[in-house]
């Protein structure tokens, strides 16, 4: 399975750095596609045929970390691609997704949610793997 984020918005420093680190950490982990797009009218265009969609949104459904690895193993047995959206500074609404998905209530600057979700995503896969996640 892979795990694509598609992101609206230019990734910039510090948040570049955090980013990176993740995907070092999920190397040995998972397959994970970063690709970044310029406008939310792109984001339909780039999401790969047959992925489980799941949309970052505020009124999404919200997860412990352990909830939040059980979802993804769910879909690396579904044998689907699993493709997280994250809106630009204007947010996005898509009406074809899978799933709506939310790190919480509090607003996120969008370059962080996506620090957050790698951050998130390499977690749940020490918590599939049986590791220890705590720092």
């Amino acid at each position: 399975m892979r795990i694509i984020v598609l992101a609206v918005g230019r990734l910039r420093p510090p948040f570049a750095d955090d980013v990176q680190h993740y995907q070092k950490l999920l190397a040995g982990h998972a397959r994970v596609e970063m690709v970044e797009l310029r406008e939310d009218e792109r984001v339909p265009k780039r999401i790969p045929d047959r992925a489980y969609v799941s949309l970052l949104d505020v009124r999404g459904e919200a997860y412990s970390s352990e909830d939040f690895a059980r979802f993804v193993e769910e879909r690396r047995q579904g044998g689907r691609d699993l493709c997280f959206v994250i809106g630009g500074p204007k947010g996005l609404d898509l009406d074809n997704v899978d799933h709506r998905f939310s790190l919480g209530t509090l607003t996120l600057p969008y370059q962080l949610a996506r620090v957050v979700l790698l951050e998130q995503v390499y977690r749940a896969h020490k918590i599939i793997k049986g590791e220890p996640y705590h720092y």
